[in-house]
């Protein structure tokens, strides 16, 4: 199996990580273990690498990359969102750093047949774990009219989202819209051609929608974050990095209110509400892709990194 997925601004979060040789990290994305491999590099024998990731074919991967270093990893599959559950079944107390590289992996949008891209005809899936019950399928054949506009809307920011939902509901009563390329030539349809003239594929939002919803890929950003500061030592950092404005947005906020809890009214001059500072914010404004990093991997035109630091 051939995980295939290059490590968007890999040289910029490894040195924002402040890695210790004797650190405890955790890469909550695993993926093909770009990250992680360069983590474990900077690890000396009493260091510690915790990948994570619900991807099977994943897991598979990192563990024949880092089988050199394995001494000094431990590889789980499960969902970052169970950060907390994950350390406690390795009887870890604290970490001194949190990576996370949200969004699809390329090889999870190369692989055809798991539904993600609208480029390759395949049944509809989308599901980064397999063990999920619910996969794009269900999206698109069960969800009310209703539903459809508001995921499409809300995690694609498509404005036509009305009429795409409109459109997949009439013409899923005609039958089941059972792959990718039946749903394309729907949303194709729905989107008047005056409209398609510029910007990204049609279906780009769409699935992009869709994807996030079947994972739950916005719900567990704030509450990882929340979970991360817990386990943190002072001084260890959480990396993020985004490649849609939902996620960036999310991240941002997330950050802000640990580094500034207080809901005291603006005008009262001493805090009486008792939130106490957890982070220090790295980057005041995301760190992007230079443009070396743009010519080889197009896909991270959109990528951003935010860094905070526990107090």
């Amino acid at each position: 199996m051939d995980f295939r997925h290059v490590s968007v601004l890999l040289e910029e979060s490894i040195e924002n990580l402040n890695i210790k040789s004797n650190g405890i990290y955790v890469d909550g994305t695993l993926g093909g273990a770009g990250h992680s491999s360069e983590i474990v590099k900077r690890l000396g024998d009493d260091g510690l690498l915790i990948g994570i990731d619900q991807d099977e074919n994943a897991i598979k991967a990192a563990t024949e990359k880092l089988k050199e270093q394995f001494h000094k990893v431990k590889l789980v599959r499960n969902n970052f969102r169970n950060l907390g559950e994950v350390l406690q079944g390795l009887g870890i107390e604290k970490i001194d750093g949190l990576l996370l590289d949200l969004g699809v992996s390329s090889h999870q949008l190369d692989e055809a047949e798991r539904g993600f891209s609208y480029m390759h005809d395949a049944p509809l899936d989308m599901r980064m774990d397999n063990r999920n019950p619910l996969s794009a399928l269900e999206v698109v054949n069960d969800y009310s009219e209703g539903e459809l506009e508001r995921i499409i809307k809300e995690y694609g920011e498509e404005r036509w989202a009305k009429r795409i939902a409109s459109f997949i509901v009439k013409e899923r009563e005609k039958e089941e819209i059972r792959t990718t390329h039946q749903l394309v030539e729907v949303i194709k349809k729905a989107i008047p051609k005056g409209a398609r003239i510029d910007g990204p594929h049609p279906a780009k939002r769409t699935f992009q929608a869709i994807r996030i919803e079947v994972n739950e890929e916005l719900d567990i950003i704030e509450d990882t974050i929340k979970d991360a500061v817990k386990y943190l030592a002072p001084g260890g950092r959480i990396c993020i990095i985004t490649f849609h404005s939902l996620e960036d947005r999310i991240v941002k906020n997330a950050f802000k209110k640990l580094h500034n809890p207080c809901i005291c009214p603006p005008k009262m001059p001493i805090c009486q509400c008792g939130g106490k500072q957890m982070l220090e914010i790295i980057t005041r404004k995301p760190i992007v892709s230079d443009v070396g990093e743009l010519e080889d991997n197009p896909r991270a035109r959109s990528a951003k990194l935010r860094v905070a630091e526990k107090v």
